[in-house]
């Protein structure tokens, strides 16, 4: 059987008061703890839900409580039926 390509995939958290409390200090420091509280969010998601080195995610994004990650289409579908996600959707590229 052949092993199914890696795309990117943006995935969005559904509502989390902890990242709107965080986000709402524009602070230099509360940027910091927003940054690092998604980052080990996003992170910890992953881990619970796929195997360990099948993936590769980019970056935490803040302003939408989510992140791209390159993953298969069977991983995004995991991904998809995660209570905490909210959105997975492909990459597309514009021409």
């Amino acid at each position: 059987m052949a092993k199914q390509q890696q795309q990117v995939y943006f995935v969005f958290m559904k509502f989390d008061p902890d990242y709107e409390r965080l986000r709402a200090d524009r602070s230099k420091e509360g940027s910091a703890r927003l940054d690092a509280y998604l980052s080990h969010k996003h992170d910890k998601l992953l881990a619970k839900l796929l195997q360990p080195d099948s993936y590769r995610k980019r970056s935490s994004l803040a302003i939408v409580d989510g992140f791209p990650v390159e993953i298969t289409e069977d991983q995004a579908s995991v991904l998809r039926s995660a209570k905490e996600v909210r959105v997975v959707e492909k990459n597309q590229e514009l021409a």
